[in-house]
C-alpha cells in the first residue's frame, strides 16, 4: 500500500539547495534507513515527508496514520497505556525530569501505542543502553507498518531495514537491503568506477598516441626524397602527396573528435590513511595503567559500587558497557578526577573526550582550536579534519556556528592531536555521521596506546575493543576478549541462568534488609525513600525472575 508520494521536491536554506528529489514513493512494507553526513538534510527530509515542514517546491502526499519520534522534540502525547509502559519499563505519564534514556523509551512506547501505519524516527537509539536498543529492535521487528529511520547505529540498521536511502549533495539514492548490503553495493560501485576510469584513460591514451603517430607520418610526407634536386624538391613539397596528407589530417581530426566524445570518467578519490605518529618517549611502560580498589559509591540510598575493584592493562582497548544508571559515567569521572580509590600510572597523559564539549573554544576557528594543543603538524591536523569532512576552507569556520555533530567531530580531533598516551572517551559516537564514525574507528584501531571508552554502539565496540568492562551487581568486571567473544560467553544458557539466579539472591537479600528497616526504622532512616527503593527492588526482582 502506498503511504507517501513525493514529486519534484526542492528545499532551500537561504540560497543553498538542501534537497532536490524528483520522485519518491514509500510503501507499507518499506523499512528505510536514511544515511548521509552531518548537515546533509536527513532531518529536513523526514520533517517534510511527515508534513512538519513545507518544501519550497513540489508535492508531498502522506496517507494514513503516522507517528514521529524525535530526540529534540517533546512526545506527541504525554500518556501511554499500562501495557506499553510495562514493555518499555517507563511510567505511563511523561516526566520532564526523567533521564535521557527514559524519555527516549517513553517516546518509543508512545509511537507504538498509536497503532499507526508509519513511524518516522530521528536517531531513536540515542540515549538508549544496549538492552534498550535490543528491546527497540525487537519491537520494530514485530511492528507491521512502514519505518523511515535516521540512525548512525549500523548494527541497528542491519537488523531493521530492508532499504537504505543515501542523501548526497541534495539527491537521494535508494539501495535494496540492509546496511551491510548497502556497504557491499557501494564497494561494487567504487570498483566499477575504478574499472571504468581505467578503461577511459587507456582508450584516451591509445587515441592520443595514434594521433601522434599519424601526425609524425603526415610531417614525413612533406619531406622530399634525397635523390631529388632542389627544384624537384620544391615542387614535391608543394604538390606531392597532398591527397594522402589530407587524408591523414582528416583521420587526426576524426580521432580528436572521438576523444572529445568519450564519456569522461572521473577518478575515484582515494582516502588517505590516518596514522598517528607518536614518539617512543611518549610510551607508557607500566603493566597496569589504571587500577581501582575498594570502590564504594552511592547517591542518596542508591548503591552504585560496593567494594568494587578493577585494573586496565597497558595497550588495551577497553569498552565500558552496561545499562543506563549502572555507574559508567560515575566511574569515568572518578578516574578523570583522580579519586583516592583510583591509581593511574604516573607517566599517563590523559586525553579526555566528553559529550559536554568543554574543551572547545566557541570563538576560535576549527583549525585554530585544534592546533592550540596539537603536537602534530598543521598538515596532519588538516588531513584528519578533512577525513572528518572539514575540507578546504571549512577549517576556518568558527566553532560557535557548528552543529552538534560537527562539534563532536572537532572535539574528537582535538583530543587525538594532543600530547597524550591514554585516551578516555565518553560516548564519542553520539550524533556523528557514519562516514566520520568509520574514520574514528580507523584512527582508534591504529592507535598504539591505551583506550578506555563508554559506548552503546555495538559496531563501534566490535571494531575497536579488545577488552570488555561491565558493571554488574555493584561490581566491576573486565573480560579479556573482544565483544563477540564476550557475547558468546554471556549468552551461554547455563552460565546466564546461574548469573540471573545470583542476581535474584542479591535482590532478595536487599529486599529483606529494606523490609526489616521499614518495620523498625531508625532515626537516620528516611521511610519515604526506603519505601520507594522497596518497590524499585521488587520490580527488578520480578523482572529477573521472568528471565529464568
Amino acid at each position: 500500500m502506498l503511504l507517501i508520494e513525493c514529486r519534484n521536491l526542492k528545499k532551500y536554506y537561504e540560497d543553498r539547495l538542501i534537497l532536490a528529489i524528483e520522485n519518491l514513493n514509500i510503501y507499507s512494507e518499506d523499512r528505510i534507513g536514511i544515511v548521509g553526513v552531518n548537515g546533509v538534510g536527513k532531518t529536513t527530509l523526514i520533517n517534510i515527508l511527515s508534513k512538519r515542514l513545507e518544501s519550497d517546491t513540489g508535492v508531498v502526499k502522506l496517507y494514513g496514520k503516522h507517528s514521529y519520534i524525535s530526540q529534540l522534540q517533546e512526545p506527541e502525547g504525554k500518556t501511554i497505556s499500562k501495557e506499553m509502559a510495562e514493555k518499555f519499563r517507563v511510567a505511563s505519564v511523561y516526566n520532564e525530569n526523567s533521564s535521557g534514556g527514559e524519555k527516549t523509551r517513553f517516546k518509543l512506547a508512545r509511537a507504538f501505542d498509536d497503532e499507526s501505519q508509519l513511524i518516522f524516527a530521528d536517531e531513536p537509539t540515542s540515549n538508549l543502553d544496549i538492552d534498550g536498543i535490543e528491546l527497540l529492535e525487537q519491537k520494530f521487528q514485530q511492528y507491521k507498518g512502514a519505518l523511515v529511520i535516521i540512525s548512525h547505529d549500523r548494527s541497528f540498521l542491519d537488523k531493521i531495514c530492508n532499504k537504505i536511502m543515501e542523501i548526497e549533495e541534495g539527491k537521494i539514492k535508494i539501495y535494496n537491503g540492509n546496511f551491510s548490503d548497502y556497504i557491499n553495493q557501494k564497494l561494487m560501485e567504487r570498483q566499477r568506477a575504478e574499472f571504468e576510469y581505467s578503461q577511459y584513460t587507456k582508450e584516451k591514451r591509445r587515441l592520443e598516441n595514434t594521433i601522434i603517430e599519424i601526425s609524425e607520418k603526415s610531417k614525413g610526407m612533406r619531406k622530399a626524397p634525397k635523390r631529388m634536386g632542389n627544384s624537384e624538391a620544391r615542387l614535391h613539397r608543394k604538390m606531392g602527396n597532398q591527397k594522402s596528407k589530407a587524408k591523414l589530417d582528416k583521420t587526426v581530426k576524426a580521432i580528436e573528435s572521438r576523444i572529445d566524445h568519450l564519456e569522461v570518467k572521473d577518478k575515484p578519490r582515494n582516502q588517505e590513511i590516518i596514522k598517528l605518529d607518536f614518539s617512543d618517549s611518549n610510551m607508557l611502560h607500566s603493566k597496569v595503567v589504571i587500577e581501582g580498589k575498594s570502590i564504594n559509591r552511592k547517591y542518596d540510598k542508591k548503591v552504585i559500587f560496593k567494594d568494587a575493584e578493577f585494573y586496565i592493562e597497558n595497550n588495551s582497548k577497553v569498552a565500558l558497557i552496561g545499562p543506563n544508571g549502572c555507574g559508567k559515567s560515575t566511574l569515568i569521572k572518578m578516574i578523570i578526577n583522580n579519586k583516592q580509590e583510583i591509581k593511574i600510572s604516573k607517566a599517563a597523559k590523559i586525553g579526555y573526550f566528553s559529550q559536554d564539549l568543554k574543551i572547545l573554544d566557541e570563538n576560535l576557528t576549527i583549525i585554530e582550536d585544534v592546533m592550540k594543543t596539537s603536537i602534530q603538524s598543521e598538515n596532519y591536523a588538516r588531513l584528519l579534519l578533512a577525513r572528518l569532512l572539514f575540507k578546504g576552507d571549512a577549517v576556518y569556520k568558527r566553532i560557535g556556528v557548528l552543529s552538534g555533530g560537527e562539534k563532536v567531530k572537532v572535539a574528537f580531533a582535538k583530543v587525538l592531536l594532543q600530547d597524550i598516551n591514554l585516551l578516555i572517551l565518553d560516548e564519542p559516537t553520539n550524533y556523528m555521521d557514519i562516514t566520520s564514525l568509520e574514520v574514528v574507528e580507523e584512527a582508534l584501531c591504529d592507535y598504539d596506546r591505551s583506550i578506555l571508552f563508554v559506548s552503546h554502539d555495538r559496531s563501534f565496540i566490535k571494531a575497536v575493543a579488545d577488552n570488555i568492562m561491565t558493571i554488574e551487581n555493584y561490581k566491576i568486571k573486565v573480560f579479556k576478549g573482544n565483544y563477540n567473544e564476550y557475547l558468546a560467553k554471556k549468552n551461554n544458557p547455563v552460565k546466564k541462568r546461574n548469573e540471573i539466579s545470583e542476581q535474584i539472591l542479591i535482590m532478595q537479600n536487599r529486599l529483606s534488609e529494606i523490609m526489616g528497616r521499614l518495620s523498625m526504622p531508625s532515626k537516620k532512616d528516611d521511610v519515604i525513600l526506603l519505601d520507594k527503593e522497596y518497590y524499585e527492588v521488587l520490580k527488578e526482582l520480578n523482572t529477573l525472575k521472568a528471565r529464568l
